[in-house]
């Protein structure tokens, strides 16, 4: 074994690394964006509250002492809503992802149970689909809860049990509400990466600069490369759905506000990655630079995390990304058909879209620096 020539090379490496200045920040600040991303959301995660809607038919001192229970639990917030309202568009029109109904039978149940074992009360439990990881957590704290109650009341036997029930009709599944992210996320990954790679190399082998020369003007090729961005767009969304049709039967509906959707994300994150490209120099760093910016967009705008997991400023950020509108524009016409958020986060995506193109325009220049 050459242990000259190893030591040689590991110090000829380093050499090189340490030369560029952009490499060398890269590598460090994308391990620092993990922490701080990953570290702000779980470590608060002791102190995140859920909150459950309470439809409460009985009004006797039973379903009462059951509440108490509920309301004695940190991890919950709980909102009473009054008896005439329907539940499930209450929750819907307010975004919320859980509700309980208690039935109006729970107290009768409850004191007619120890004379009729064969009585019980039925609490329905309601759930947004979407939103699947903080229902879960709330369904086992009220299953919990209602464990201990009926292990007060009869020993364990089950006086109040509980069932599940969808807010929304349509028979979706969790997958069915993960694709619309997972379509943004992938738009705005290639489009980024797409457009820092290309203009960063261009750059780098003097084609722009060469490009002054060519009958050829700088919005005709910013152009050029946007349509082919946009191609990719539709290709990798096509992908997604096609597979997610075979393998899983998505319950997705494709409409003239979701093509407008895609084509202003290919528009905003092929922008954002000219803005980008203009400003790293090295062919090397463009990976990284890329990644700084996508990697706390994909974490932060709902694409895995529910946004109940995270401390309130990081919803804030949260809500100040382009990809939460990409994402919310895109279920909300692709799943919940809901047409006036379609149009609300719509109008943040084009409005995102004609800022970031724009900017991206204007940056871009044959010469370099």
């Amino acid at each position: 074994m050459n242990f000259r020539f190893i030591i040689a090379d590991v110090k000829a490496n380093f050499k090189q690394w340490i030369r560029s200045k952009g490499t060398v920040f890269w590598t460090l600040l994308f391990p620092i964006l993990l922490i701080l991303i990953f570290g702000s959301i779980f470590s608060g995660s002791g102190d995140t509250s859920y909150s459950l809607i309470i439809q409460n038919m009985d009004d006797t001192v039973h379903s009462s002492m059951f509440l108490d229970q509920l309301e004695n639990i940190s991890m919950i917030k709980i909102e009473e809503i009054d008896q005439s309202e329907n539940i499930s568009l209450y929750m819907q029109e307010h975004g919320y992802a859980s509700g309980l109904r208690i039935p109006s039978d729970f107290g009768e149940s409850i004191q007619q149970s120890p004379m009729n074992s064969s009585l019980s009360s039925l609490l329905t439990f309601y759930v947004d689909p979407s939103q699947q990881t903080t229902t879960s957590i709330v369904q086992t704290i009220v299953s919990s809860t209602l464990q201990e109650y009926n292990l007060a009341l009869s020993g364990g036997r089950h006086v109040v049990s509980l069932q599940q029930e969808e807010i929304i009709a349509n028979d979706f599944s969790f997958i069915d509400y993960f694709v619309p992210g997972m379509i943004g996320f992938t738009i705005m990954t290639s489009c980024i990466y797409g457009s820092i790679e290309r203009n960063t190399k261009f750059r780098k082998d003097g084609i722009l600069r060469k490009m002054q020369t060519m009958p050829v003007s700088q919005m005709d090729w910013i152009l050029a490369k946007m349509l082919f961005m946009l191609f990719l767009s539709f290709l990798s969304t096509s992908v997604i759905l096609l597979f997610g049709l075979v393998v899983w039967g998505l319950q997705i509906h494709i409409t003239i506000f979701s093509i407008l959707i895609i084509i202003a994300t290919s528009l905003l994150f092929s922008g954002m990655g000219m803005i980008i490209g203009r400003f790293v120099k090295e062919e090397e760093t463009a990976d990284m630079a890329g990644g700084a910016i996508t990697f706390p967009m994909m974490f932060l705008s709902g694409t895995f995390f529910p946004f109940e997991q995270m401390p309130s400023y990081l919803q804030v950020i949260a809500q100040g990304l382009p990809l939460y509108y990409v994402n919310e524009a895109l279920r909300n016409t692709m799943i919940y058909a809901d047409m006036d958020k379609t149009i609300y986060f719509t109008a943040f995506v084009l409005l995102f879209a004609i800022v970031f193109f724009l900017v991206g325009v204007m940056v871009t220049k044959w010469k370099e620096d």
